[in-house]
């Protein structure tokens, strides 16, 4: 009886472990296709959409000088914009048209001009981002809404869509992504899935689960 009930005990740890496998399996084939359902309706709206929400986007950072608007809400429009078009279109399709170069490029860019921007006064013993200097010591014409329209178009607005779009596409990585490569369980499976120590994972833990049991029966015939 013993013998009997080992052998059911290991029988069901195979099916145990070939159920885990199965569901590492799906989870695995979770591709980044899955979070994406094509609608008409809505690419037709974001082709229309989208061009006016960038110019509005442009439209408050080129003016934000003198009136309301400026470079972080130009910026986070512009971002904005792309995230509209990426959750119409697809992530992929949408990371692929705009490369990682182009997103880094933007931040660096930007950061790089802020910089020189506000470092410029720091050569005729000025304050950082004192922009007052431009008129009075270069000579500049409206020297001073020049420098702060700089800071804002070049500087602030990239910098602020390249995070927007960045931290999307990074946070969008998790859900599309290999799924071993976001789970912490690592490739023990997605979120949900239940795995038997020992059974290696696949068919070859099934496998060796099932020799092992059949072992046992062997054994306990030979001792009754």
């Amino acid at each position: 009886m013993s013998n009997d009930r080992g052998a059911d005990g290991n029988g069901a740890e195979t099916g145990e472990a070939s159920q885990s496998s199965t569901n590492r399996a799906a989870g695995r084939a979770m591709g980044a296709d899955d979070t994406y359902v094509e609608s008409q309706v809505i690419m037709t709206t974001v082709r229309v959409v989208a061009p006016f929400a960038f110019t509005y986007g442009l439209f408050l950072t080129f003016h934000g000088g003198g009136s309301p608007g400026g470079g972080f809400q130009g910026g986070a429009v512009i971002g904005t914009t792309v995230l509209m078009i990426a959750f119409a279109f697809g992530i992929e399709p949408t990371r692929d048209w705009l490369s990682n170069r182009v997103v880094v490029g933007l931040a660096s860019g930007g950061v790089l001009a802020f910089a020189l921007i506000g470092l410029v006064p720091l050569l005729v013993d000025g304050r950082f981002l004192e922009h007052a200097v431009f008129d009075e010591e270069f000579g500049l014409y409206h020297g001073k809404k020049y420098a702060l329209e700089g800071v804002e178009i070049v500087g602030i607005a990239p910098i602020v869509a390249a995070i927007v779009i960045g931290l999307f596409f990074a946070i969008a990585a998790g859900f599309t992504g290999d799924v071993d490569a976001w789970h912490p369980a690592g490739p023990e499976g997605p979120p949900g899935t239940e795995t038997t120590p020992g059974a290696g994972g696949g068919e070859a833990g099934a496998t060796a689960a099932g020799d092992g049991s059949d072992r046992d029966a062997a054994t306990g015939g030979e001792q009754s």
